[in-house]
C-alpha cells in the first residue's frame, strides 16, 4: 500500500515560528495528490517533511501501515523530483538514471535492464550517452523523472518540476506526468503555486494558507464550492463584492436582486454579506446594470473586461468585440453567485 497519511503535523523553527500548524491529511493509495498555495504556504516544507529531509517539530507521518517519523529518507521508499532537477553535470543521462541504484549496489545486469526500460517509457533512449547540458529544459526534466522511477518507489514527490520550464513546455510536460501516473500506478504528491497545474494534475487538490489547510477536494468543488474566500481567490478568478440583504432582496449598489425562497433560507437573518461572482458568470442577460470598460486583455476567443461595481475591481470574460471606453449592459443571477459571511470569510451557502 502506498496510502500517505499526516497526523496533527507542527514545524516550527525555535519553538517560535510557526510553518506548518497541526496539518492532518490523508493520501489514498495510487491517488495524484496536489499541494498548492502562495510562496511561504509551508507546502514544500511538508513535502520534505514526507521525505524526512526536514525533521518535524510534532505529529506523525505513515506511509503505507508504517510510521517513518525517525526512518532515514534512503529507506522510506520514496522518490523526490526537485525544482532544480538536481542532475549530476559530469554524469552521462544513463548514469544520471541509474545512480540510486548503483548507490543500492543493484546488479548491473539488473541496472542496465531498469535504466532502458525507462529511457524507453521517457523517450530518452537516444540521449543517455549525453550530458544534462546537451538536454533541453523538458528532456532534463524527464530525467529527473527517470531516475525516480528506476526504483520503483512506492510514492513520488514533486516540488514545483515544472517552474522552470516556459509555458508551452509546461502544458506539454503536464499532460506527460499525467501520463506517467496512470502508468506506474502509484502514489504521486505534487507541489505547486500555478492553480492552473493544481486543477489541471490533481485528482484532489489541497490548498494551504500559512501552515493550515483551508480545503481538500476534487479540483470541480474547489472551484465551484470554495469553502473561504481565500479559496475562492487563489483558485481561479473571483469578483467579490459587497452586499446588503434587505426584506429578501440582494442589493450592491443601485442593484436590487430578488432572492429565491431556498436562497433566503440558508442565509438566514444575515444583513451584510460578500457575494462572489467569477467572470464567466457576468454575462449579458435579462437583469441588467451598467458597467464602464476601464482595461481589457485579448484572450483569443474571448476578452477579460475589467470595471468597477459598487466601489469594487471586477471582471467579466466577454466576447472579443469589446472596446476601453465601452459602456456594457451586464447580467449576473443568484443561481451565479456564492456567499461568504462578512466577518470570518467562510462560505455561507456550504460545500
Amino acid at each position: 500500500m502506498s496510502n500517505v497519511s499526516l497526523k496533527n503535523l507542527c514545524k516550527s523553527y525555535d519553538n517560535k515560528k510557526v510553518i506548518i500548524n497541526d496539518i492532518n491529511l490523508e493520501i489514498d493509495d495510487k491517488e495524484f495528490i496536489v499541494l498548492v498555495g502562495a510562496s511561504g504556504c509551508g507546502k514544500s516544507t511538508i513535502l520534505r517533511m514526507i521525505a524526512g529531509l526536514e525533521d518535524i517539530t510534532s505529529g506523525e507521518i505513515m506511509i503505507g501501515d508504517k510510521v517513518v517519523n525517525h526512518v532515514h529518507p534512503k529507506d522510506r521508499d520514496i522518490a523526490f523530483v526537485f525544482q532544480s532537477y538536481a542532475l549530476y553535470p559530469h554524469m552521462s543521462i544513463y548514469d544520471n538514471i541509474a545512480f540510486g541504484l548503483k548507490m543500492r549496489k543493484t546488479d548491473k545486469k539488473i541496472i542496465d535492464e531498469k535504466v532502458k526500460e525507462v529511457a524507453e517509457v521517457l523517450d530518452l533512449t537516444q540521449y543517455l550517452d549525453r550530458k544534462p547540458k546537451q538536454l533541453s529544459g523538458g528532456q532534463r526534466q524527464r530525467v529527473a523523472l527517470g531516475r525516480a522511477m528506476v526504483r520503483n518507489p512506492k510514492v513520488f514527490l514533486m516540488d514545483e518540476p515544472l517552474s522552470n520550464l516556459d509555458a508551452k513546455l509546461r502544458v506539454q510536460m503536464r499532460s506527460e506526468i499525467k501520463k506517467l501516473h496512470k502508468k506506474l500506478d502509484t502514489t504521486f504528491i505534487y507541489v505547486t503555486h500555478d492553480q492552473t497545474e493544481a486543477l489541471t494534475m490533481g485528482d484532489r487538490i489541497v490548498v494551504l494558507d500559512k501552515g493550515v489547510i483551508q480545503q481538500v477536494d476534487t479540483p470541480k468543488n474547489i472551484y465551484s464550492h470554495p469553502a473561504n474566500t481565500f479559496v475562492a481567490g487563489f483558485i481561479g478568478q473571483m469578483n467579490f463584492i459587497d452586499g446588503k440583504i434587505e426584506d429578501n432582496w440582494l442589493m450592491f449598489g443601485d442593484i436590487y436582486i430578488d432572492l429565491p425562497e431556498d436562497l433566503k433560507v440558508k442565509l438566514g437573518d444575515r444583513k451584510d454579506v460578500i457575494i462572489g461572482i467569477r467572470p464567466e458568470n457576468m454575462n449579458f442577460g435579462e437583469t441588467k446594470f451598467s458597467v464602464n470598460v476601464e482595461l481589457s486583455e485579448m484572450l483569443g476567443s474571448e476578452k477579460i473586461a475589467y470595471f468597477e461595481l459598487n466601489g469594487s475591481k471586477c471582471s467579466a470574460k466577454l466576447p472579443p468585440e469589446i472596446e476601453i471606453g465601452e459602456t456594457l449592459e451586464l447580467a449576473i443571477t443568484p443561481e451565479n453567485m456564492l456567499f461568504f459571511d462578512k466577518e470570518s470569510g467562510e462560505n455561507i451557502i456550504g460545500l
